[in-house]
């Protein structure tokens, strides 16, 4: 097990904490907020690893503005910097911090099919960083009168999706009155679309645009597109179980839309461009520890502006600005650690002249 920094140490013995104590609630009998303390307790542990990840690797994780500790998507996105998490893995922290968040401020519904897939997929990953950050595994931390949490596979997941997708059809059905619970359903299918999608913020709007979706007879795929290409992979059996989720596909196209856009298309819009692309060409040079000639260089070579998930272009009257998102900014860390950006720098001076 690697030495720990002290606040480091601190941190991950609270993640673990935290973990058991949501395991602990996802075995319960007691039915009563058993899945608010489970997703509570699931993102709280989390966050506190990313942390204690971080904090290990010297990076900071207090905002100088506000002198208090940094949330979840900072973390997660500090986390594709510098402690590899692929982007599947940041997928399953931004569910599992969506999820909570709808949970904690308001109320979510959704199968136990889709709550044991990701809690299940949760112990895969907590296990894996745990062993990737810190040369620990999780079995050292749980006591041996532990069961597993569950003793069957999961089903597919889009076969549980399908089958929540059919439930809320029905509870929207004429004179069933059971449209909140439907709307409770749909929040957290909105929240699921997480994996795929970075910056999800589900509001009443997202919700009832969906709801008349699926009463105008709209299919799951085109209500729900991205996460058509979620799949999970499920090796093992009884306390062996690893449960990776991964995407397939990009699924159906997504629309962008403003907050007032009457429009009747389904999908989780961008409620907030600036929050996603907030890296203009000078700070991300910085960032890199590198010229602006080198930083434009990359950014040609990758070709970044042209990636949608990469890169917007604000327009102000007669002005553009590109700015870029923290996915440009791991694409470009990743690629600078086998480019030579003098030689790029060089091609693009020739291309020019």
């Amino acid at each position: 097990m690697k030495a720990l920094r002290r606040d480091a140490k601190v941190l991950k013995a609270k993640s673990i904490w935290s973990f058991r104590r949501s395991a602990e609630a996802f075995n319960s009998y007691d039915d009563d907020g058993r899945v608010t303390a489970v997703l509570l307790h699931l993102q709280h542990a989390f966050e506190m690893l990313l942390k204690a990840g971080l904090v290990q690797c010297r990076i900071e994780v207090l905002d100088p503005k506000l002198g208090r500790s940094i949330g979840m998507e900072k973390c997660i996105n500090l986390g594709r910097q510098h402690l590899r998490l692929s982007e599947s893995e940041a997928g399953l922290l931004r569910a599992v911090d969506a999820l909570r968040d709808d949970e904690q401020h308001w109320f979510t519904l959704f199968s136990e099919g889709l709550l044991y897939a990701h809690v299940r997929g949760a112990v895969t990953l907590f296990d894996e960083l745990l062993q990737r950050e810190f040369s620990d595994r999780l079995a050292t931390h749980l006591p041996a009168r532990v069961l597993p949490i569950s003793t069957e596979l999961p089903p597919d997941i889009q076969l549980l999706i399908d089958a929540e997708y059919s439930q809320i059809q029905q509870l929207l059905e004429p004179g069933r009155r059971r449209r909140s619970e439907a709307q409770a359903r749909i929040r957290s299918l909105l929240a699921m679309e997480a994996h795929a999608r970075e910056d999800v913020r589900v509001s009443a709007k997202d919700v009832a645009r969906v709801e008349r979706a699926i009463r105008a007879g709209t299919g799951r795929e085109q209500a729900f597109p991205n996460l058509s290409g979620l799949t999970t992979e499920v090796a093992g059996e009884g306390l062996t179980i690893t449960v990776h989720f991964s995407r397939t596909a990009a699924g159906a196209p997504v629309r962008l839309l403003r907050a007032d856009d009457p429009a009747p298309a389904a999908g989780v819009r961008e409620v907030d461009l600036q929050r996603k692309y907030h890296w203009s060409r000078s700070k991300l040079a910085e960032k890199l520890g590198i010229t602006t000639a080198k930083c434009a260089a990359l950014r040609r070579h990758l070709n970044l502006d042209d990636k949608p998930s990469c890169c917007h272009v604000f327009v102000f009257g007669s002005q553009r600005h590109p700015y870029y998102s923290d996915n440009a900014m791991v694409m470009m860390r990743e690629a600078m650690q086998h480019l030579d950006l003098d030689v790029l720098v060089r091609q693009g001076r020739r291309r020019a002249g």
